[in-house]
């Protein structure tokens, strides 16, 4: 008879045991503590963000509808309201903080053993936004049309362990641009996306920060050419110029405009840039490697409440 695992299961294989009773420990989380293990009330706390529960009533009530199957998660049985609430309110937050730097760690140090696309040194960065619909009746701060209800996920990827550095959410009508600005980027990081981020003061500011960034230059944006680079040897790359936008007139920024040929869609794109340095064709790829965060965010899968266990 072929076994199949719950989604629940298949989650916790993610999260170590190990891992987790060490934050155990370190934090005392059970001391005192009867009738409930802390990893009992982890599986609570993460069946109510699954399964979609809304009271603490919920959560016992459906865990105890699955009694049969909590077994297998490493529950005996499922608990009482009073004893989830007790814990809820005495058990250390820190605890799973501690468990989630933990798998950060973990994740991290697998992805070190990948090989690098590219041959700079600068981390690469990828940022984009995506609209996640909600029910506004629920999220009444979500407004976003009329009877509609949508949050925006504005997340950075980093593009060598495909593990997300920052996230967070705002309404859905808070514009990407708007939310890019508030975020902050260590020096001679590579940053990449869209030219829904197209702001010539935020691109100045992140040249002044050392901050290198790859984008599509709008059809719209004015510019005067400073200079026309060499002909690259690669048949593809059409122009290599170093621009001036005629925005930047009182505060001058240097940037390049890279036009590149794609034969199999027969179109020409047309990519901007404040590093003067790397081959137009490496600017290409690494522009086409932005396609990671969409990837990332096409990988999501939502459980409803009876699919959890």
């Amino acid at each position: 008879m072929e076994r199949v695992c719950s989604i629940f299961s298949q989650i916790l294989r993610f999260i170590p045991r190990a891992v987790f009773e060490s934050a155990v420990r370190e934090h005392q989380a059970e001391k005192h503590a009867k009738g409930m293990t802390s990893w009992s009330q982890f599986i609570a706390l993460l069946f109510c963000h699954l399964g979609g529960a809304r009271s603490l009533r919920e959560i016992v009530g459906g865990l105890a509808a699955s009694e049969g199957k909590l077994k297998h998660l490493g529950v005996h049985r499922a608990p009482t309201r009073s004893t989830l609430a007790y814990a809820n309110e005495h058990r250390p937050w820190q605890l799973y903080k501690t468990v989630f730097e933990g798998l950060v760690k973990l994740c991290q140090s697998e992805a070190q053993d990948k090989k690098r696309k590219f041959r700079f040194k600068h981390p690469l960065l990828s940022l984009d936004a995506t609209v996640i619909p909600v029910c506004v009746a629920m999220f009444e701060w979500a407004s976003y049309v009329k009877t509609k209800g949508a949050v925006k996920l504005h997340l950075v990827l980093d593009n060598s362990s495909f593990l997300p550095q920052y996230a967070v959410i705002t309404d859905g009508k808070t514009g990407d641009v708007t939310a890019a600005k508030k975020m902050e980027f260590s020096p001679g990081a590579m940053l990449v996306f869209d030219r829904g981020y197209e702001d010539h003061h935020w691109w100045r500011k992140l040249s002044a920060q050392g901050v290198w960034f790859v984008s599509r230059l709008k059809d719209s944006t004015s510019y005067s050419i400073l200079e026309e680079r060499p002909a690259s040897v690669s048949p593809t790359v059409l122009r290599d110029e170093v621009i001036l936008l005629s925005s930047d007139k009182d505060q001058a920024l240097r940037l390049r405009r890279i036009e590149i040929w794609l034969e199999d869609k027969r179109d020409t794109l047309v990519f901007v840039t404040n590093h003067l340095k790397l081959a137009a064709s490496t600017i290409a790829a690494i522009y086409k490697d932005r396609w990671q965060i969409e990837l990332f965010f096409e990988s999501w899968t939502w459980c409803t409440p009876l699919d959890v266990m």
